[in-house]
C-alpha cells in the first residue's frame, strides 16, 4: 500500500466531510491501495481493516501516537503518548466462529465495513448492535435476540478479532483512578488528517499570496521544501 500525496489525502478528506466513519475509512484505504477494489477493502473484518489504517498512519504521520484523556472521577487530562506497536494485535482474527447458547450454538462471522455502514442510520444502540448481530450470523436465525444472546455474540466477536476493539488501560495520576478507554484508529486518524488539512489550507494561502503559486504547484511540493519556502515568505 502506496501513501498518499499531499493532493490527494486533501481529496479524501474533502470527500469524507460529513460521511459516516466508515465510509471514511473505506475511502483512506482506497486511495491508498490503487488497483485493490472498494469491495476488497468493504469486506474486510473491522480489525484488518484498522490494522491497514495503522499501516496508513504511520506512513502518513509516523509511528507515535499523541491524545488527551480526561479521568472520569476528577477530570484531570491525561497526555497520552504511545505507538502505533503498542495497539497493533499480531494474531490474525477468526474467520467464523461459534456462540453456544442453552438451545442452539449461533455461528457467525466477523462484521465489516459494509455492516458498519448499513446501520449507520439507526437511530440508538440497540437498534444497531440488534441489526449488526443479525448480518453476522451466518446459519439462518431470525434475527431477534434477546440481551443476553446479544452480549454473548458481542463478546465472542471482540474475542475474535481484538484489533476492532483495542482498550487502553489508563491510571490517574492525580486521584488513582482506573479505567479502560476504546481507541478508535478510525476516528484519531481522521482527526489529525483534519488538524494536518488546516494547516496545509494555511501553507497554501501564504505561499501563493508570497509568489503567486497555484496551488496544485504548492501541494506536489515535499514538505521538507515547502516549510523552506514558508519560512522565507514569512521573513520578508
Amino acid at each position: 500500500m502506496p501513501s498518499l500525496t499531499a493532493a490527494e489525502l486533501l481529496d479524501v478528506w474533502e470527500r469524507g466531510q460529513g460521511q459516516p466513519p466508515a465510509q471514511k475509512a473505506l475511502w483512506l484505504l482506497a486511495a491508498a491501495g490503487p488497483g485493490v477494489a472498494p469491495a476488497d477493502f468493504l469486506r474486510l473484518p473491522i480489525g484488518q481493516r484498522d490494522a491497514a489504517l495503522l499501516t496508513l498512519r504511520e506512513w502518513l504521520f509516523g509511528p507515535v501516537l499523541e491524545c488527551v484523556a480526561a479521568c472520569p472521577q476528577c477530570g484531570e487530562q491525561l497526555e497520552l503518548n504511545f505507538s502505533t506497536t503498542d495497539v497493533r494485535c499480531e494474531s490474525p482474527p477468526e474467520q467464523e466462529l461459534n456462540v453456544a447458547l442453552a438451545e442452539q450454538t449461533l455461528r457467525l462471522r466477523l462484521p465489516n465495513s459494509a455492516d458498519l455502514l448499513a446501520i449507520a442510520a439507526c437511530a440508538d444502540s440497540h437498534t444497531a448492535q440488534q441489526m449488526l448481530m443479525a448480518r453476522c450470523v451466518i446459519n439462518g436465525d431470525d434475527g431477534i435476540f434477546d440481551d443476553t444472546v446479544r452480549q454473548a455474540m458481542a463478546a465472542r466477536l471482540a474475542e475474535a478479532d481484538p484489533q476492532a476493539d483495542v482498550q487502553l488501560a489508563l491510571t490517574c495520576p492525580a486521584c488513582g483512578q482506573t479505567w479502560t478507554t476504546t481507541f478508535d484508529i478510525v476516528t484519531f486518524l481522521w482527526s489529525e488528517i483534519t488538524a494536518w488539512a488546516g494547516r496545509l489550507f494555511r501553507e497554501v494561502h501564504l505561499l501563493a499570496s508570497a509568489y503567486g503559486w497555484r496551488e496544485a504547484d504548492i501541494l506536489a511540493l515535499n514538505p521538507s521544501r515547502r516549510q523552506r519556502y514558508l519560512a522565507l515568505a514569512q521573513s520578508v
